[in-house]
């Protein structure tokens, strides 16, 4: 076969492949644009109410942005909101007929069409801005081209997209066609519009970017992942030069301000504050509260949520709690014979990179700072890696409490009557359990002290005093008190509630120590101090309920004891460390050292940190409460003090007598009493001692 008849074999061809193309498009052009129903069509009708959905914005309690709560992040601003120069660089870029059109773009769809003729195949899209808006406020019924199934299909989802662009711009303004498109957009990270992806980016809203940064968003349309900054840098800057070049060759930009716009750096946000990635824990168990309260609204309606978080606090629990961890894993404490998070990530980088879910195979913790006045939640550490494990520690885990639900048991010895000389027995004890076994509970250091009172048994948090003090009061009273202080979960009365063998949530038992710091009077935890509409109309304002669980001489003898705990018992590190602001506080352990915890107290802050594994195993050998959670508490503390004033002590109650006493007899200090033994103890008023020691007593 000679040139020529080859020539004429393929201009055939290519006749009759155009001839098929155009028979094609007539038809779609046709099924679409004269038979399609308001079912495959949609009614522009309902356009007149649209309103783009809005997520939850949540904010700080100092009014600080925190996050956004929504199926799709988007904050809408009006169109005077919205620079030039970024409300150009989209024009020019997706859609340079914008302004002069009526909806389809003719020269462009004659344009495509050769493409796509030439190419075999559907290889440039039509699109307009107006387009673009009706397949994105109609995606049901104007599914976008990855959904498409066959070029026939394409090209009829095109020309439904065409005729309801011409219905917008019969109905609607240029500028409300603009202003809807520039707040429905995606931008890639989960942002819709250019607010939400301004702030996401760049930490600012859209009204301070700059001409650089308008350009990179509107290089995100084509495609966002493609073009992310954060993952691809180079490739975004090429595509934002790309089309600074355009805004300057139409005009928009000179060839001064293009110049310098292209030489700018990419500067993006990398804040976790300004990108609603701060506190995920904490925004999480705000977002499951929001739904409780206001069902699926919370998604769509744009609600103002002001929160109790104070970003410092948060940014000083978190620090905290990893330094303790990574201290831990690294020896710092002994040796740590457990997979490292950084092991686990090593691994996770080579594999699947699977989420490890609730029960991830490294060293987690949870930390809690509440204010106890008010109940309101300031700092929430949920786990180590909320991307890797959503499962949140400190509101949803149930873990043994250890010592740090005696104070429960020695609050209900102080109610019935019971003092801080009140003696106890620090000796080996026998249980009869009901299989008719024998349990025998150890201290934790394998010895003995004998006759103690109650105030040395707690601040050295002794095991066998305190059980025989809870068999003493009645488990199940103990129980109910618990309840009172907050414990939602079962507690059941046996003997070995003394050693805080039930299961607990971490929220509720740092939320029961707010009985402590507030004297008596306890206080729901709380995420949330208020909700309103977009037009300020309020929805919810935190009112908490006070519940008075101890009387205030109650509370403030348990108070001062918890103080020994720091000055010289079982949290004495905290002391030690050089924290000298007046806090009470309780070191917890329990048995084979699965679980170790810290709560502690000052006037106006409480704080609790637990650390163990999901999966409940021995930490490490002699694993304590006081060695491995405490100085991540004490740490927080430090921060938050360096940058608030140092709250006062505790003032004693008219109702407490300053008494001296013989320590070892609990009787008032007479002239029979060795003086250097001699100490001042603390009574509510009636149950102070009336009986003087006896001269020459044996001590």
């Amino acid at each position: 076969m000679n040139d020529k008849a080859k020539r004429y074999l393929l201009f055939g061809g290519l006749g009759l492949v155009g001839l098929g193309f155009l028979g094609l498009l007539t038809f779609s052009v046709y099924w679409t644009w004269f038979l399609c129903s308001d079912v495959t069509c949609p009614s522009i009708a309902q356009f007149d109410e649209y309103k783009p959905s809005e997520p939850a914005i949540l904010y700080a309690a100092d009014g600080r942005f925190i996050g956004e709560i929504g199926l799709e992040r988007r904050s809408v601003v009006t169109l005077d909101q919205i620079p030039r120069h970024v409300v150009d660089a989209f024009v020019i870029t997706e859609d340079k007929r914008f302004y002069r059109h009526r909806g389809i773009d003719y020269l462009r769809v004659v344009g495509a069409l050769w493409v796509n003729v030439r190419a075999m195949s559907f290889a440039e899209g039509f699109s307009t801005i107006t387009m673009q808006l009706a397949r994105n406020i109609f995606p049901e019924q104007l599914p976008s081209r990855s959904r498409a199934k066959s070029a026939l299909d394409n090209l009829t989802r095109k020309f439904r997209e065409a005729k309801v662009a011409r219905q917008l711009e019969k109905r609607f303004s240029k500028e409300r066609i603009l202003e809807l498109y520039l707040n429905q957009i995606a931008l890639g990270a989960g942002a819709y519009g250019v607010e939400s992806a301004s702030r996401r980016y760049f930490g600012r809203p859209v009204a301070e970017i700059t001409v650089a940064e308008g350009a990179m968003l509107a290089a995100l349309p084509k495609a966002p992942s493609r073009y992310n900054p954060r993952r691809f840098p180079d490739r975004a800057i090429q595509r934002r030069n790309t089309i600074l070049e355009l805004m300057r060759r139409a005009g928009a930009l000179n060839d001064a301000d293009a110049s310098v716009a292209k030489a700018y750096p990419l500067r993006l946000n990398r804040s976790a504050r300004g990108t609603g990635e701060v506190a995920p824990y904490f925004v999480e168990w705000v977002r499951a509260e929001l739904e409780r309260r206001f069902g699926k609204q919370v998604y769509e309606s744009g609600l103002r949520v002001l929160t109790t978080l104070d970003l410092d606090m948060q940014g000083a629990a978190e620090r905290a709690m990893e330094r303790q961890l990574r201290a831990i894993e690294g020896g710092a404490f002994g040796e740590f014979p457990h997979l490292s998070y950084e092991g686990y990530l090593a691994r996770a980088a080579s594999g699947t990179g699977a989420g490890s879910g609730n029960n991830s195979p490294y060293l987690q913790g949870s930390f809690v700072a509440i204010d106890p006045r008010s109940g309101a939640v300031r700092a929430l550490v949920g786990g180590r890696d909320f991307d890797d494990s959503k499962f949140d520690r400190a509101v949803r885990a149930m873990r043994q409490p250890g010592s740090t639900f005696k104070p429960l048991v020695y609050a209900a010895a102080i109610r019935s009557g019971r003092t801080t000389t009140y003696f106890l027995d620090d000796e080996p004890i026998e249980v009869p359990q009901l299989d008719g076994s024998l349990w025998t509970p150890q201290n934790y250091d394998l010895q003995f002290e004998g006759r103690i009172p109650m105030r040395r048994a707690l601040m050295h948090s002794r095991n066998l005093p305190a059980i025989r003090l809870a068999m003493e009061i009645g488990e199940a009273s103990i129980a109910d008190l618990a309840k009172n202080f907050g414990i939602s979960t079962r507690v059941p009365p046996y003997p070995s509630i003394a050693l805080g063998s039930a299961d607990v949530i971490p929220l509720e038992m740092v939320g029961a120590y707010s009985t402590f710091a507030n004297l008596g009077w306890r206080v729901q935890p709380n995420p949330i101090l208020r909700v309103e509409t977009l037009d300020g109309r309020k929805l919810y304002e935190a009112n908490p309920e006070r519940i008075q669980v101890l009387s205030r001489e109650e509370a403030w003898i348990m108070t001062d004891m918890l103080k020994d705990v720091v000055r010289a018992g079982s949290g004495v590190r905290v002391w030690n460390s050089g924290f000298r602001i007046p806090s009470g506080g309780k070191t917890g352990t329990t048995n084979d050292y699965t679980d170790v915890w810290y709560v502690g107290f000052t006037t106006d802050l409480v704080a609790g940190v637990w650390i163990g594994f999901d999966a409940p195993k021995e930490i490490m050998n002699n694993a304590q409460g006081g060695r491995l959670a405490a100085p991540a508490w004490t740490a927080f503390m430090r921060e938050v003090y360096e940058r608030k004033p140092s709250p006062p002590d505790w003032p004693r109650p008219p109702g407490i007598l300053a008494i001296q006493i013989d320590p070892a007899t609990g009787l008032r200090a007479g002239p029979g009493c060795i003086s250097d033994a001699i100490r001042t103890e603390y009574f509510i008023q009636g149950t102070e001692p009336l009986t003087e020691c006896p001269r020459r007593g044996i001590f």
